[in-house]
């Protein structure tokens, strides 16, 4: 059984990257694979319907060497970054190329267990609960989500102290700097970290432990559907 886990995180170590790490960390048992889109080009669905016919998008960007991976992985840790309050646009696009897997019911990825990460300045939650839909969407179970705070962009950027309108003014009172003792940052968080550790113990157990093999489930597979 093979578990990959997917951070969409366009920042490389970021608290996006730690808390899926920390997921997949708890998978026992089972191939595991790592991957980050940082630096990566994913382009949206585009809504040109190429795929139809194939199952397989038209579109050759950096998503063609992950197709693959993802068709042949038995589970899924995805874990996106809060921006907007919504799922930020690098894991929406990655995740919109699923629409490949859909057409004349092959459902290519259908069966699948996962588990939903999200992370934000305020809340991870909005980004969690995307990915959860995208799961239901292409009938993988979602067996559970979690969340921590990751530093906002003003921490770093160099005028957070300064700005008005950023996260330090917002949530702290005047004059306050920036030190370690105030910015987020996933270790702070035990409780995160722990519940990170028993979803992915819990996707590891699901998996080794099923009954259904990937021979029955390519056998349900639309015979005519390239995978």
């Amino acid at each position: 059984m093979k578990v990959i886990a997917i951070s969409g995180s366009p920042r490389r170590g970021s608290s996006t990257d730690q808390l899926v790490r920390e997921v997949l960390e708890g998978v026992e048992e089972c191939e595991k694979e790592f991957i980050s889109l940082a630096g990566k080009s994913v382009a949206p669905c585009r809504a040109c319907l190429g795929c139809v016919e194939t199952n397989v998008c038209v579109i050759n960007d950096d998503f063609v060497s992950l197709r693959e991976k993802v068709i042949a992985a038995d589970g899924y840790i995805i874990g996106g970054p809060n921006y907007f309050n919504m799922l930020n646009g690098l894991t929406h696009a990655f995740l919109e190329r699923w629409y490949q897997f859909r057409h004349r019911a092959a459902m290519l990825v259908a069966g699948r267990v996962g588990v939903a990460v999200g992370v934000g300045g305020g809340s991870g939650q909005p980004a969690a609960d995307a990915i959860s839909t995208f799961f239901k969407y292409n009938g993988i179970e979602c067996i559970g989500d979690v969340t921590a705070q990751g530093a906002a962009s003003c921490f770093t950027c160099g005028h957070g102290e300064t700005c008005t309108v950023g996260a330090i003014h917002a949530s702290f009172p005047p004059g306050t700097k920036i030190t370690d003792d105030i910015t987020p940052s996933l270790c702070k968080q035990p409780a995160a970290i722990a519940k990170a550790r028993s979803l992915g113990k819990q996707l590891g157990e699901r998996l080794t432990g099923s009954t259904t093999s990937r021979q029955a489930r390519t056998a349900r597979t639309h015979p005519r559907v390239a995978r």
